[in-house]
């Protein structure tokens, strides 16, 4: 194959909401260009894209596909991501790594709230971008109502550059060109001039779009004033500069299940859209690049998958330099060399061989050892260091654990391979709770994961409800007094105490006689505190001597509560009377006092159980809003506010943790796939009386 340069390397995501035909529009790339003999099909799972079992098995993209076709001198590398929500990761880290966002559109459907969720990743990266109006032959599509829906979401930078030349039709009318285009049974491109039909609409377009490159350009300007018209060459050069500004997002026409419009498309990737040399260099964590075949290499890992028969691929972005198989180059993340194996581009399961990937390129090596998702591969001595992709907060949750017993060890292993390769995953291991959860974007993510972890790691797991994070603590204040006395002949034990609980909302107030002599905040594993006060007169405790114990013996309360056994915080114990005997009191005792003393005080201070809330943000379409209110009512939510966010209205709301339990599939559901949500920890709060009894009778009936 050949090895092309930055300047004539595309890298396009094609990005968008499920369904709009992403995958089909990718295969329809892949035959207009000669690289596959006959388009395969999505229900027949006959795709370069979708190789994978998973795919095939749900007819739909679960992974971002790697693919690459030559057209007209270049080499058009293609990210075809996930449309479904669950795996936005994908969407995120290929469009670290593309030069130009296509926003693949269902023409009947508009902008869809997978659309929406694409275009903030795609304005936080900074790519430019271009939307493809797709689905154009469906009963349901309407290139006016669709391209207005775009425009009233994103501006009138959203510009058409086409417009169908009859609905249903092979044909479509292209206003940079100011040519109609027939496209053939094979998706071969016949130029004729544009019929009377639609030639007053295409002037007007043509105009539209004219002046819209000249407003963004004052050399264009100039010479639109000065001609009252730009030549082709000039508005492509115009166009070329407004895209990567992000002043301009051209909007182009397809029907990819019948390869209408799309080689078209091609030709405007080639001529128009930007190189990799062009764009800003990516953030980096260290040193710089500069997209320069002659400078030392540095590649960057987006992704790793191992495959069955072949061991694990590394797909890499080179940004400086030249990739060589067997060259040794160092990892940034641990120092470690790492010797190249053979390069390739890829279509799906079929490799191509290459010599060389060159500052621009994205290509695919194997069986390295060291190296995951997210590192840097540098020539040693070199400083930089790309910024890993960020992904987005968890949406769910879920307890898992080997579903035969002496596989943990297997399970563990299996799980630290998935999350090496998807680092959006992630494992938490909670020893209080005594559980190990895994966290995705949704159930879809989470059953993928669970279907990695019995292909690759061989062991078959069962998931659960999460336990919930409760905690314990006081509202009021309380007294006790614990006396601790065992004669066994001999020395024996003794030790007597008295303390108050009372939470640590509020400052130390001494009462009476009390003084404070000596105090220390300490600070839980579980993230809480507790502040110990001595407040002894008169001598009746060493606490020089017995002062750490005694806080050793609360602490021993402090783990497994008094009420219904989980970690307890943000308390105050005083520690204001007591006695001890010369002889029989040692830190055993005084130990064993406190702990007990704490016990007691602790559950006459108005206890209470506190539980995570979180929150909530979702994002639906206004039809949807009073199924998703009165669901998130019946969760005990608290709603904080509602506004509009685009076309779509957004909530935010307060809500309990254990409330959230699959909430990502009860969305999807109400919706019809088309809401979304973001959850991120906010505080504790009291648990409801009825709540809070149910939890302590668990843990009685736990405890016989």
């Amino acid at each position: 194959m050949t090895v092309y340069d930055a300047a004539h390397i595309r890298n396009v995501a094609l990005v968008g909401h499920q369904g709009s035909g992403k995958t089909t529009l990718a295969e329809a790339m892949l035959f207009s260009a000669g690289a596959v003999p006959r388009m395969g099909t999505v229900a027949e799972g006959s795709t370069a894209s979708d190789f994978h079992e998973s795919e095939r098995e749900r007819e739909m993209s679960v992974f971002t596909s790697v693919l690459h076709a030559e057209w007209e001198g270049h080499k058009i590398n293609v990210l075809d991501t996930p449309g479904y929500l669950d795996f936005s990761a994908e969407t995120i880290t290929a469009l670290k790594v593309a030069d130009t966002a296509a926003f693949v559109i269902d023409a009947a459907e508009g902008v869809q709230v997978g659309t929406e969720l694409a275009w903030t990743y795609a304005a936080m990266t900074e790519t430019p971008a271009l939307f493809v109006l797709n689905k154009l032959d469906t009963a349901d599509s309407d290139f006016a109502t669709t391209l207005a829906k775009i425009q009233g979401r994103y501006g009138r930078a959203a510009i058409p550059v086409q417009l169908p030349a009859g609905a249903g039709t092979r044909t479509i009318v292209d206003v940079l060109l100011m040519k109609q285009i027939r496209f053939d049974d094979r998706g071969q491109a016949h130029f004729e001039p544009i019929g009377d039909a639609f030639s007053e609409r295409a002037a007007q377009l043509h105009n539209e779009l004219v002046e819209s490159i000249a407003e963004n350009d004052e050399g264009l300007m100039e010479l639109y004033f000065d001609k009252g018209e730009l030549t082709e060459d000039e508005m492509r050069t115009g166009l070329h500069k407004a895209m990567i500004a992000r002043d301009l997002f051209p909007v182009f026409l397809t029907v990819a299940s019948e390869n209408v419009g799309v080689s078209r498309l091609m030709s405007f990737i080639d001529n128009v859209c930007p190189n990799p040399a062009e764009m800003e260099p990516p953030h980096m964590d260290a040193g710089t690049v500069s997209v320069d075949a002659q400078a030392d290499p540095v590649a960057f890992v987006f992704r790793t998958m191992a495959e069955e028969h072949v061991g694990e691929y590394s797909y890499l972005k080179v940004y400086d330099g030249m990739l060589t198989g067997g060259m040794d180059l160092e990892n940034a993340s641990d120092g470690t060399t790492e010797r190249l194996g053979a390069l390739f581009a890829v279509n799906g399961t079929n490799r191509d061989s290459v010599p060389q990937l060159v500052a621009g390129d994205i290509g695919v090596t194997v069986k390295l050892k060291h190296t995951s998702t997210g590192d840097t591969l540098r020539a040693r001595g070199s400083d930089a260091v790309v910024t890993p992709v960020e992904y987005p907060e968890p949406r769910m949750r879920l307890a898992i654990r080997a579903a035969r017993q002496g596989e943990e060890d297997k399970l563990a292993q299996g799980l630290a391979q998935i999350v090496k390769e998807d680092p959006s995953l992630v494992v938490e291991h909670d020893s209080h709770l005594g559980q190990v959860t895994l966290a995705g974007q949704g159930e879809m993510h989470l059953d993928i994961a669970k279907y990695r972890l019995k292909n690759r790691a061989g062991v078959e797991v069962a998931f659960a409800r999460p336990k919930i994070s409760y905690r314990e603590t006081v509202r009021g204040r309380a007294e006790a007094r614990y006396r601790h006395k065992k004669q066994t002949g001999g020395a024996g034990q003794f030790a007597e105490i008295s303390i108050r609980v009372e939470p640590m909302d509020r400052d130390f107030v001494p009462d009476g006689t009390m003084k404070v002599r000596g105090e220390h905040t300490a600070e839980t594993d579980w993230g809480s505190r507790v502040h110990y006060v001595d407040a002894i007169v008169g001598g009746v405790i060493d606490m020089q001597r017995f002062f750490g114990a005694i806080q050793k013996g609360v602490a021993e309360m402090l783990r497994e509560g008094p009420v219904a056994g989980y970690p307890v915080g943000d308390v105050r114990v005083v520690v204001f009377d007591g006695s001890m005997h010369s002889v029989d009191s040692n830190e055993n005792a005084f130990k064993t006092a406190s702990k007990m003393a704490f016990r007691d005080g602790f559950r006459d201070a108005q206890p209470a159980i506190l539980e995570p809330v979180v929150e909530l943000e979702v994002l639906v379409p206004e039809s949807y809003m009073g199924d998703v209110l009165g669901d998130l009512n019946t969760r005990r939510a608290r709603i904080q506010g509602m506004d509009a966010e685009g076309p779509f209205q957004k909530i935010v709301a307060h809500v309990p943790e254990a409330e959230l339990y699959r909430y990502s599939t009860s969305l999807r559901s109400m919706t019809q796939g088309r809401g979304l949500h973001r959850a991120r920890p906010s505080h504790y709060d009291p648990v409801p009386r009825d709540v809070q009894s149910d939890l302590v009778s668990a843990r009685t009936a736990d405890a016989e």
